[in-house]
């Protein structure tokens, strides 16, 4: 047998034959997937639909594991539709280099996470939240990716929300005894105050 080693760089410029030979190969041999009878067609039917409170419970419970958080909001990206209604597609590989993780084991070992944390959240362990093909795609309902985003979209808008409460700048307050600039220029202005007056 002969081993080589490819970079992540070599790996994501080879071309899509022989990213998906070596996304299967990976998978096959980790033994992380059975592959699909017909031909590597996602099963819908198979898929629940994450809603926004499962997302939230979701990532509540992957919060401590950052890879996992990533892994998460990759699939509130617009994914790939193949063929198959109400279904987004994502590369495993592709997953990998947004995330950057370096193999595509450790975006399966989050997605496992993902799938428990879902089973939990809607009260089913059966429940799968992402299938895959042997061509190294990860499916989702459309529906889920939808939720993902929105749920994106607000974590994003409560932190801007929060980085403005933190900067706005606090009323100055005078201390007890002291005269405000406000007061000083009416002080100054006062014409019995002005120098060279007569009495």
């Amino acid at each position: 047998m002969i081993g080589i080693t490819l970079s992540s760089e070599q790996i994501r410029t080879a071309p899509p034959e022989v990213r998906r030979w070596i996304e299967r190969e990976v998978m096959t041999s980790l033994g992380l997937q059975a592959p699909p009878a017909e031909g590597g067609k996602p099963h819908a039917e198979h898929l629940a639909v994450c809603s926004e409170e499962h997302a939230a419970a979701i990532l509540s419970q992957i919060q401590g594991v950052l890879p996992a958080v990533n892994v998460f909001f990759e699939f509130g990206r617009q994914g790939a539709v193949f063929g198959q209604p109400n279904i987004e597609a994502f590369r495993l590989i592709d997953i990998a280099h947004h995330v950057r993780l370096p193999d595509v084991a450790q975006v399966m070992a989050c997605l496992d996470l993902i799938n428990q944390a879902f089973g939990r959240a809607c009260g089913d362990a059966s429940a799968k939240f992402c299938g895959f093909d042997r061509e190294g795609h990860c499916f989702i309902a459309a529906e889920t990716q939808q939720n993902i985003l929105r749920l994106w979209q607000k974590v994003i808008a409560s932190q801007q929300l929060a980085r403005a409460s933190q900067q706005e700048p606090a009323p100055a307050r005078v201390p007890s005894g002291a005269v405000s600039s406000a007061e000083a220029e009416t002080e100054a202005e006062r014409p019995d105050k002005e120098v060279g007056i007569a009495d």
